[in-house]
């Protein structure tokens, strides 16, 4: 297929990644809104929940599946599939009258996004020019990095103004939309098609591990008062990664070839990817509620002052991968590494008095951190491969991102509990501080950790000739 850098090309990555952003959209959103939900549908935190984990779980099952996808379908189909299960997922939510269907809605929505986001990647690394992917691969990181910026401030103006259904009715337009880009621009009916058996015992194998993992992580707050609940669903879920493992490296035609992590920058760059991305979902977890719970504010406000820094990393992923393409990957990364760690010192620093303006500039500071590393991070780490393990690379990557967002806030927010409970202050808000400051800590040296395989994974390293 000739390489060509053209509207059509341009059109197909935003067609895809238009899913990708309002799966993300909705789920940052929709944070804003499980107060509402609780009381509307008479259920707990821990149940409310579920309109998040359900979403990623299955995108995270699915995930595995887009090699095996990409060699038996083609991205046109696959493309028109996802797209349609995400708009019914988007009415079902809409219309729903019990929580369960409104699950259920986020589930289907969640097997549409596990299709299209490594599609929207591999149309990217199949299609464009080689002095170019940079760009796109920002480009694609710039769409789905725009929602968790939106998200906040959407939902609190729609739920304000309208109710939590109109989240899901605004964005159903959307999503025509990109249906009939995708279906305007993705045009690959000329591929051959190559007609390969699925391997069930690993597909098995890695969704139980995937539902294990994160069973066991969405626990993790409770457990001193209910350890089987963390403990039992961990076991079954290393069990599983350790039978998915050994299945893999003895079959010929393996789910997802993860002989690439032999590659030891690869793994580097995956590794680093999955801390930085644990750590953007982290401090978007303590920010909002700092604001609301030491700050007196309303979720509208926490939305806004998240809101610039948002945006900004968003810009800064396709300047980031031009700068790739130009000078290699060692330079915009390493400079987004040296910003992450200001952002980390000075919220370690001013964790008892995180005022709007310092809460604007020090999650700016983050962001341009967060839009220079992750796309370029990506691009590289999957340049290390040969042609033929890019898919996988794609889908590691990718299943990396999914499975940090589901057990990255459980962590976060199960440290900051557990500090919270073991705190002698007396006043929530006095409590809420010192948890907050163990919680900046410990992203300050995961992101230290983040950075450490950064500067490994980019030594001299060349993007492809």
């Amino acid at each position: 297929m000739q390489r060509k850098l053209d509207a059509k090309l341009i059109c197909s990555v935003f067609a895809a990644g238009l899913m990708s952003f309002s799966g993300v959209l909705i789920e940052t959103a929709g944070n804003v809104t499980f107060p509402v939900l609780m009381k509307d549908f008479h259920v707990n935190m821990a149940t409310v929940q579920w309109m998040t984990t359900g979403y990623l779980l299955v995108a995270s099952i699915i995930m595995p599946l887009s090699a095996y996808l990409k060699r038996n379908f083609s991205s046109r189909k696959l493309f028109v599939t996802a797209a349609t299960l995400f708009i019914c997922g988007l009415v079902i939510d809409a219309v729903a009258n019990q929580f369960i269907f409104l699950v259920l809605g986020r589930v289907i929505q969640g097997a549409g996004a596990g299709i299209a986001i490594p599609l929207m990647f591999n149309i990217i690394l199949e299609r464009t020019p080689l002095d170019k992917i940079g760009l796109l691969m920002g480009i694609g990181t710039m769409i789905t990095a725009v929602a968790p910026a939106l998200g906040p401030t959407f939902g609190g103006l729609v739920v304000n103004t309208l109710g939590w259904r109109y989240i899901f009715i605004f964005i159903i337009p959307v999503m025509i939309i990109s249906l009939l880009m995708g279906i305007a621009s993705i045009n690959d009916e000329s591929k051959k098609i190559v007609h390969t058996q699925l391997d069930t015992a690993g597909f098995l194998s890695i969704a139980l591990t995937f539902i294990g993992l994160i069973f066991a992580f969405s626990n993790l707050s409770t457990i001193i008062q209910k350890p089987f609940m963390f403990i039992l669903p961990l076991a079954v879920g290393v069990i599983c990664l350790i039978v998915f493992i050994k299945h893999s490296l003895n079959t010929a035609t393996p789910l997802i070839n993860i002989r690439v992590f032999k590659n030891t920058k690869f793994t580097q760059g995956i590794t680093a990817y999955f801390i930085f991305q644990v750590n953007t979902l982290g401090l978007s977890f303590i920010l909002p509620n700092y604001v609301q719970i030491v700050n007196h504010s309303t979720a509208m406000t926490a939305g806004l002052l998240l809101l610039t820094g948002g945006l900004v990393g968003a810009v800064l992923s396709p300047i980031s991968g031009r700068l790739l393409d130009s000078y290699g990957p060692r330079k915009p990364i390493m400079t987004g590494a040296v910003f992450e760690i200001i952002g980390g010192i000075l919220y370690c620093l001013f964790a008892s008095s995180l005022s709007s303006g310092k809460i604007i500039l020090f999650y700016a500071i983050t962001m341009m951190g967060i839009g220079l590393v992750m796309g370029d991070t990506m691009t590289a780490s999957i340049g290390q491969l040969d042609e033929k393990e890019n898919t996988d690379g794609n889908g590691l990557f990718n299943m990396a991102q999914q499975f940090a967002g589901a057990v990255g806030t459980a962590i976060i927010s199960a440290i900051m509990q557990f500090v919270e409970q073991m705190s002698g202050q007396s006043s929530t808000t006095g409590k809420y501080i010192e948890a907050t400051q163990v919680g900046f800590i410990f992203i300050l040296i995961i992101v230290l950790v983040g950075v450490y395989l950064l500067y490994q994974a980019t030594k001299s390293v060349k993007t492809k000739e």
